[in-house]
């Protein structure tokens, strides 16, 4: 009504963040990117906390692949998190809140009066934790929000190469939690590659250190509060060791723990027969979903299923074989050995997931920049680049997709044993993980939040050779440990699933040879499609021209393949 709609939209934009149901304030945004004079940096956020700005924008370059980036903004949110968490510790110091009663009812005496008072400062201090993870729009507070920029960070430093870093911030993340298997696993990676005389030394921050301390000398006095004059206390956190506790207040609540998994399991017991039945009939339409998609035809002659989910004892699971000829798999098996540079796409590490290979790979773009220069043979690289788009549209066939394929990433890589490292191993080639979620395998669940690669879709592995030991690709239940399907490499093999937590898998220790392979990532969301795919397909059209086509279009079939009617046709 002011005329101005800058600030219109700023408002509208702030409110609409903490309440993203709210219907109205959406058709005003509309209306207001519709109007002259207002630009689209002025729908900001006037209420956004600099430090979970920052975060958010970490987090985002580390999915992207940006480390120095992602480095750059969780350090600066790591800053912001103590500005803003010594600001709400200083607000906690007021009065004493009487929580709604008159003040002239409160009867305690002098001593009583200071620890109801001291007692509500410090609970106060501790909620500052939920405060400053709390985002608008958001019913729960973010989980473990300060030990998490650790996590990044340790992982975000590391495929920068600064092993010192990661060090610090593994062995911080460690103080919240001493007992995390994978953080363990890192620093005991971390350790042997830089050495112990050099990792020893290297201490957690120092900051987090003294942060920590304080944290539990107060938790402890309000839990003594709480055991002793029933000032009722909720730890915000899920760091906190157990003895901080006192041993009467853990028992008690022990009890109220069981009393109320009781009452629960009462309730629980009498929506079970309603739930099964719903839980029954869900079940059935998701697999008659499945049933329908999956199955369609490879659209390439001499390509045909081997195995499918049933087969493969899951779902959205399959082999094809067939899919490249002997002398393609040689070729580039040749263009690898004479293109692929040690650790790419490992942020350089040539080990990356096990001490006891190397790996060597090349991207799409990389092998037909490298054709372009003449070191390599372009004919080749145009292979490479064919053949990824012939396993994305079988893909897309077979599992019946009704919207494209993007590639995520793809990568032609070979991992070689190193055979003085293979006395005594005991590892994989690559522990059993999800592509697009974190797996617990403890508490049988997968996260699907970043770090994990959340926007990919289907997976493909498609192998170049055999000749090797070891090195099978298996599929795991979600505990990593049961082993419900195994393929074996050979040339033309090709592995495809969903990328979700029903295919969690691994590759088994590769103990003797090399293990050559095309690793494809895809996604269903063209906002996620790799930048690097889009300046290749560039790339291709400059180089070859629309006249030449490509292998795309040269054998294209309507037949069912065989082998899928020798299992039952779109079965699991």
């Amino acid at each position: 009504q002011m005329n101005r709609p800058a600030q219109a939209a700023a408002a509208a934009h702030t409110f609409f963040v903490a309440n993203p149901g709210h219907q109205e304030m959406r058709q005003n945004l509309e209306y207001y990117q519709a109007m002259a004079g207002v630009r689209e940096d002025d729908f900001t956020d006037l209420e956004a906390k600099p430090h979970l700005t920052e975060f958010r924008l970490g987090v985002r370059f580390y999915t992207d692949e940006q480390p120095a980036a992602a480095i750059l903004h969780l350090e600066k949110a790591l800053e912001e998190y103590f500005v803003a968490d010594t600001e709400c510790r200083a607000l906690c110091e007021g009065p004493y809140d009487y929580e709604g009663y008159n003040y002239l009812e409160y009867n305690a005496d002098l001593f009583q009066a200071i620890t109801d008072h001291y007692m509500q400062v410090l609970s106060c201090k501790q909620g500052c934790v939920t405060e400053l993870a709390s985002q608008p729009g958001r019913e729960k507070p973010l989980e473990d929000f300060l030990p998490s920029h650790f996590n990044y960070l340790q992982f975000a430093y590391y495929n920068n190469g600064n092993y010192e870093k990661a060090i610090e911030c593994t062995k911080t993340y460690l103080l919240f939690f001493p007992n995390n298997e994978v953080m363990n696993q890192n620093l005991a990676y971390y350790t042997a590659v830089l050495g112990e005389n050099l990792a020893g030394p290297i201490q957690p921050r120092e900051e987090i250190q003294a942060y920590r301390q304080r944290s539990l000398m107060e938790k402890e006095l309000l839990f003594f509060s709480y055991d002793v004059f029933g000032i009722p206390f909720v730890d915000p956190d899920t760091w906190t060791p157990e003895e901080v506790i006192p041993k009467r207040l853990r028992e008690k609540q022990k009890v109220e723990r069981e009393t109320a998994a009781r009452i629960s399991e009462e309730i629980g017991n009498l929506m079970k027969e309603i739930e099964t039945l719903v839980e029954e009939k869900a079940k059935e339409s998701a697999d008659m979903s499945k049933f329908i998609r999956e199955g369609g035809p490879l659209v390439y002659e001499g390509a045909s299923v081997t195995m499918n989910s049933k087969t493969l004892n899951g779902s959205q699971r399959v082999v094809v074989d067939g899919v490249l000829s002997a002398e393609e798999c040689r070729e580039l098996q040749r263009l690898t050995n004479a293109a692929a540079s040690a650790g790419d796409g490992y942020r350089g590490k040539t080990s990356p997931h096990t001490p006891s290979e190397t790996f060597y790979g090349v991207t799409v773009l990389k092998a037909l920049k490298l054709g372009q220069e003449g070191k390599v043979p372009l004919q080749s690289a145009y292979l490479y680049y064919n053949v990824t788009e012939k396993v994305r549209h079988m893909m897309e066939s077979y599992f019946r997709l009704e919207v494209p394929l993007h590639f995520s990433y793809s990568h032609l890589v070979c991992r070689t044993a190193i055979d003085e490292k293979q006395e005594g191993r005991s590892d994989n080639s690559h522990e059993v993980h999800v592509d697009n979620c974190i797996l617990n395998a403890e508490a049988l669940v997968c996260v699907k939040e970043p770090p994990a690669y959340t926007f990919r879709d289907y997976s493909a592995i498609l192998y170049l050779n055999g000749d090797f030991e070891g090195g099978a690709f298996y599929f795991t239940e979600l505990d990593a440990k049961t082993e419900t399907a195994e393929v074996q490499p050979q040339c033309g093999r090709a592995v495809g699933f969903s990328s979700g937590s029903e295919n969690p898998h691994g590759v088994k220790a590769v103990t003797k040879g090399q293990r050559c392979a095309i690793a494809l990532w895809f996604t269903l969301d063209p906002r996620h499609s790799e930048r690097e795919r889009v300046q290749a397909d560039d790339l291709v059209k400059m180089l070859f021209g629309a006249e030449e086509g490509d292998l795309l279009q040269e054998t294209e079939t309507e037949q069912e393949p065989p082998a899928a009617v020798a299992v039952g046709k779109d079965e699991l």
